[in-house]
Formats: structure tokens, sequence, C-alpha cells
């Protein structure tokens, strides 16, 4: 099987990327000039905003993993940019090239609304407000009316293998007015490639999965655990069920966690 992988130098292709090959994936990926990616991976120049470089990448692959993403910037045309027309020219290059192929897309579980009345499930409404999750969201709406035969992962907050991510919760927490007790769902990046691997198979074609591990964490326990603690408060939560996925439905697809809690993975030696 070979798989194209778009954003392979990023925060979770290069993480990715290394687990595919050991399982036996021939991967390319998508790279622009300058940039180095894990050993096994067969290059690719382009840009996913460079429509005339996608034919190259996509011809003849059995399956297409699209992590290219901008998140935190406050250039919103370049978030949907990347992100929205990004993907409109990578589907249109699918369809010309490698029309049967999986196509399977990242995407993030803060598309969800933010009063929910429970975790949030797949076939809940989205109506997401800021630049990064309304441009995924607009990113699953072209996929889903593309003709190809996609599937759509839904990402709690991502951690592990060193990332550093963990460690941008105290200042993220500032800066969106993350009450302490307010719970994320996570995913490791060691369950993100279980996942990926189960996508292809076919197991997840057509639907969209909430892509997390057994237990939420609160912002205050992330906090601590890091060694950076956030103010305690005892005040009420506005939107106490907001950052947290249901996931039932990967589970009944036969996803089962690797890394099944942030603690396993702290006491493993896996943040």
């Amino acid at each position: 099987m070979m798989v194209l992988v778009t954003g392979g130098t990023g925060l979770v292709g290069s993480r990715l990327l290394p687990r595919l090959v050991e399982a036996g994936v021939e991967c390319r990926a998508l790279v622009r000039p300058g940039k180095k990616l894990p050993a096994g991976v067969i290059p690719i120049k382009g840009d996913i905003l460079d429509p005339a470089s996608l034919a190259e990448a996509v011809e003849g692959v059995d399956a297409i993993i699209h992590l290219a993403a901008v998140l935190r910037t406050p250039e919103a045309e370049q978030i949907w940019a990347v992100n929205c027309e990004g993907t409109r020219n990578l589907i249109k290059a699918a369809r010309a090239y490698a029309p049967h192929a999986r196509f399977i897309m990242a995407s993030t579980g803060l598309v969800y609304n933010l009063d929910s009345p429970r975790p949030a499930r797949e076939d809940d409404a989205v109506d997401p407000q800021r630049d990064y999750p309304a441009s995924k969201a607009a990113a699953e709406s072209l996929l889903r009316d593309s003709g190809l035969n996609w599937s759509i992962l839904r990402f709690g907050f991502v951690y592990g293998d060193k990332d550093q991510h963990l460690e941008s919760i105290p200042t993220l927490a500032k800066m969106f007015k993350w009450h302490p007790a307010n719970k994320l769902s996570m995913i490791h990046h060691r369950d993100i490639a279980e996942l990926v691997k189960l996508g292809l198979t076919g197991v997840l074609d057509g639907r969209v999965v909430n892509a997390v591990d057994e237990a939420p964490m609160s912002i205050y326990e992330i906090a601590e655990l890091i060694g950076a603690p956030v103010t305690p408060s005892s005040e009420p939560l506005e939107h106490p069920w907001w950052g947290q996925l249901d996931g039932s439905l990967a589970r009944e697809l036969g996803f089962r966690s690797m890394v099944a809690t942030t603690w396993q993975a702290a006491r493993e030696g896996m943040l």
C-alpha cells in the first residue's frame, strides 16, 4: 500500500510517519524545500497551495492522509487558505489522479458547539466561531461532498512523544480564559497512528470519528502534571462539557487505545 501524507513535518505527521513506515506502509510525503522527513519516506516536493505540484504527489496512491493545517496564527487569511483552500486543491487532485484512493482527513473536536449538554458526538451540530475550527468544518464539508472515499478524524488534544504540546496548556488557558475545571479529551500520537492504520483498512470509510482516549483531563490536572500550576477556582463552569468528546464510535469500530490516559503516558515516560 502506498499512501501520501500531507503535513508530514508537522506536530502529528512527523510522529505518524515513522510508525507507518515501521508498520510496513509505503509512504510518500508532500514537503516544501528545506524540510526534512523521517527515514524511509519518499519526499515529493510541493505545497497544497500550489495545485500544479499535487498531481505527482497523489498519482497512484492507495490512500491520502491529510494532516496539513495552520492553527495558532493571528493571520486568519492564512488559516483559511491552508485549511480550506488547500484541502479543496488536494481533493481536486485526488479526483483527477487518484479517484479510488481513501482520503483520511484530520480535523478537530473544536468544531463542536460550546453549549453541548454532554460529551460531543459525531452527529452533533457544529457551529465553530474561531477561524481554525471554522476552517476545518468547512474543509470537512468539502470532503464529504467530494465523491471520494473519505473519513474524518476529529482529534482531541494531541500530545506525547516530547512534542511539548501539553506545556502550552497554561498559556492557552490564560489566553482563552479556560476554567481550571474544564476538561479536555486527549489523544496520544501513538493512538493517532492506531486510528490511521484502522482507517487504512476501510473500517472508517464514510464516517466522522472522534479520536480520543479513555479519560479527559482537567486544565488543573494537566498544569499540575507538567509542573506549571494554574490558579484554582470554585467559580461555576459556564460550558461544562466543552472540550470533551464521546469516543464510543471509535471503540465500536475496533479502536483500542494503546495509551488509555495521560496518567499512563506520564507513568510510562511517553509525555
